[in-house]
């Protein structure tokens, strides 16, 4: 194995690690908000600092990388994706640790469970998290066949996230005493938007390191 093959090992390593530490930062999301949980909470605001210093050693050992070797062709596109597949994941945390803050400074106590599950809270976090597990798997094998089935994924994210509108609408004319807190829970479900849409960004870098293909603006909605 030449040296080069060896420290771009080392890279994917790294991503790899952060990618796990960036799952388990929403699926702890998750279980704080549709729990209550504060000490989750708690959990996940204190991670986003070894999050955050994935990202910056990743950048680093990347850009020296690219000093060092001079990579070309899809050496220089995996050192190139790496950047901002590390970026995607280290947003993707911010939100997680977002919806936690949600829950730790109690920004909307006694939420209706029955408002909750229509608004499909629960549903979008397990799509968002099956985005991320079938991403990493596309990464470490380097297989995009997985790239449709995410964009679809995130399709029904979008179409849940719209669908909150109208229902949150009709429960502050019903519980104007509320609005403050609805408004908050609007806010809310748009961080698990953006979630979705940081997901299909990371399968788009996928897809141009492996198949030096550019899917950006390739008929997919602004996020």
């Amino acid at each position: 194995m030449k040296h080069t093959e060896k420290e771009i090992l080392l890279l994917k390593e790294e991503v790899k690690l952060m990618w796990k530490l960036v799952i388990s930062q929403v699926e702890n999301a998750k279980k704080a908000l549709l729990k209550n949980d504060m000490e989750i909470a708690s959990q996940i605001i204190k991670t986003e600092i070894d999050v955050n210093t994935f990202e910056l050693k990743i950048d680093s050992n990347c850009e020296n990388f690219i000093a060092l070797y001079s990579p070309v062709a899809i050496d220089l596109r995996m050192a190139l994706s790496l950047i901002k597949i590390s970026s995607e994941l280290e947003r993707i945390s911010d939100f997680a640790e977002g919806i936690a803050r949600f829950v730790f400074k109690k920004e909307c106590e006694n939420m209706d469970a029955q408002l909750i599950e229509k608004l499909e809270i629960e549903k979008m976090f397990d799509i968002l998290i099956g985005m991320l597990l079938d991403g990493f798997v596309a990464f470490e094998t380097e297989q995009t066949k997985v790239s449709e089935r995410i964009i679809l994924k995130d399709d029904k994210v979008d179409e849940i996230y719209h669908q909150v509108f109208n229902i949150l609408g009709d429960y502050i004319k019903i519980h104007p005493e509320k609005a403050v807190c609805l408004l908050k829970t609007m806010l809310l479900v748009r961080k698990l938007e953006r979630i979705g849409d940081h997901n299909n960004n990371i399968i788009e870098e996928i897809v141009f390191f492996v198949e030096a293909r550019v899917l950006k603006h390739s008929g997919k909605k602004e996020g």
